[in-house]
């Protein structure tokens, strides 16, 4: 399995299928405590958590690409700059 994946863009997978897989069984790959929180210190926390993925604000009505990715998080946020959504690797 990699050790590494290339910083994001583009998207990495191989060869993972799964998050746990992605973090590879030593990064936190879902942020549930993060909800509610300022988007900067909630980026902050995944990045500290997992260093090997990119963190990627979206803003309300914007849309993602629907693909998965091991070295990427969304991090949605509503009007108020709030994390709106579970953050997690994918």
């Amino acid at each position: 399995m990699a050790t590494d994946f290339p910083p994001y863009p583009p998207c990495a997978t191989y060869p993972c299928r799964t998050r746990e897989c992605c973090g590879l069984f030593k990064y936190k790959t879902e942020w549930p405590n993060l909800v509610g929180m300022a988007a900067e210190q909630a980026k902050a926390i995944i990045v500290k958590d997992n260093p090997i993925v990119a963190v990627v604000l979206v803003h309300k009505d914007e849309g993602v690409v629907d693909n998965f990715c091991c070295n990427r998080v969304w991090l949605f946020v509503d009007d108020k700059n709030h994390v709106s959504q579970v953050p997690m690797v994918g």
